[in-house]
């Protein structure tokens, strides 16, 4: 049996610069920040009150029923319209198909903090008797999935990993594995998140790991700048479709880049920190390209999960260093979208894979923005400010979850 290839066919997404591919491409293209002040909710109790924030979005239109878009939670809505614009986007027809080859893992680090929230305050002011039966269903950060599947009638392999802000790497790497091992054919596969919520804004900024720049939004998010104060919360979705090779090319679709590897790893060090050494990352890197039959100095760009946090950024610039040697100071481009989305959590590697993915197609390496002061512990070449236009054949996507969870991703230009 010849190895079974996995190319990417479809990309759907959500994020405080658009509410679909070309307005969030054509935003991270040009080093535009989604970032402002909060306008969901009222910030006047929290002293962190930026976020990047996904604007005008309506999800009735996405769901097969109105009714399905009111009794879902706003992470859901966000996975639901990510996974309908990916599915559209691949041309797939699932009339055409056998259902029982594709399947859904589109996850949540969080899940449905909003439901949560809505109805323990409902509990606490009007009692047991007005809870909504929709609570649980609503809250969960498996649902995501599972009604993405009901949507589109998929009966293969649904499932979903939570892994904090790893999750969208390791379902779209869980994906890719059981693709490769014969299981499936195509996947619906990514993360959403949802959380710019009080108790998100509550549990982040009392761990010290939120910026409080309240007064730039814009300027708050600055991976890699030895003035940045912690992280923004982004939210907002990143789904892609991916196919085994042949039975896309047997369909005709058109394919946007190959995905070739996939690592994972742990720290086993704390709750929240990195391990100071980057020895976590570094394999899991290291197992991506040994999957993907790939040297370290054939990646041009990485895109680092560098949340502009103290300690992860120069984390993370040991870990590139451990896993590509020389070639990490001498030729390999590395760059924070975040620095423009936000952290958008669970949902931060599918939009990250998608910016590799559209680099590839492009031959363009987004920027990290606000990059004003580099820090020295951070001495990468880390696209400051600007876009470069250049080819890119390989790129890498990292995403590390609180806990230690580790996870990379490795994709090519597709040639054949």
């Amino acid at each position: 049996m010849s190895e079974r290839r996995v190319v990417i066919t479809g990309i759907g997404c959500l994020s405080p610069l658009g509410n679909d591919l070309e307005t969030t491409w054509d935003g991270l293209k040009n080093g535009r920040s989604g970032i402002g002040r909060i306008q969901q909710i009222d910030t006047e109790p929290f002293e962190c009150k930026i976020a990047g924030e996904v604007k005008d979005f309506n999800a009735d239109g996405y769901f097969n029923a109105p009714k399905d878009a009111r009794r879902s939670d706003r992470y859901v809505q966000f996975a639901v319209a990510a996974s309908k614009m990916a599915m559209a986007d691949s041309g797939l027809d699932t009339e055409k198909i056998d259902a029982r080859r594709y399947g859904v893992m589109v996850g949540s680090g969080i899940g449905g903090l909003s439901t949560l929230e809505r109805e323990h305050t409902v509990f606490m002011n009007k009692g047991a008797r007005r809870v909504s039966p929709f609570t649980i269903p609503m809250m969960i950060s498996n649902i995501a999935s599972g009604i993405i599947s009901m949507e589109h009638g998929l009966l293969g392999p649904n499932m979903v990993i939570v892994t904090a802000c790893a999750t969208s790497n390791h379902n779209i790497g869980e994906a890719w594995r059981m693709i490769k091992f014969g299981d499936a054919d195509g996947f619906l596969c990514g993360g959403a998140e949802a959380a710019v919520l009080p108790m998100g804004l509550c549990g982040f900024h009392n761990m010290k790991a939120l910026s409080t720049r309240n007064d730039d939004p814009e300027g708050a998010s600055r991976p890699f700048d030895k003035d940045r104060d912690g992280f923004v919360m982004g939210e907002g979705a990143g789904v892609v479709m991916i196919e085994e090779l042949e039975t896309a090319k047997a369909r005709g679709a058109k394919i946007y880049a190959e995905l070739t590897g996939y690592g994972v790893s742990a720290d086993a060090y704390h709750l929240s920190a990195p391990s100071p050494d980057g020895s976590g990352p570094a394999y899991a890197i290291g197992m991506a390209l040994k999957h993907g039959k790939t040297n370290p100095e054939e990646v041009e760009y990485l895109n680092a999960h560098a949340t502009s946090t103290g300690l992860g950024d120069i984390a993370e610039t040991k870990a590139i260093k451990l896993a590509f040697g020389d070639h990490a100071k001498n030729g390999l481009m590395v760059s924070s979208t975040k620095s423009m989305t936000g952290h958008m959590l669970g949902a931060a590697g599918g939009i990250e894979l998608i910016a590799c993915v559209m680099g590839i197609q492009d031959g363009v390496v987004v920027p990290t923005i606000n990059v004003e002061n580099q820090d020295p512990d951070c001495d990468l070449d880390v696209v400051p400010n600007v876009a470069r236009e250049v080819p890119i054949s390989v790129a890498l996507s990292n995403s590390f979850g609180f806990g230690g969870h580790n996870a990379s991703v490795l994709v090519r230009k597709y040639e054949g």
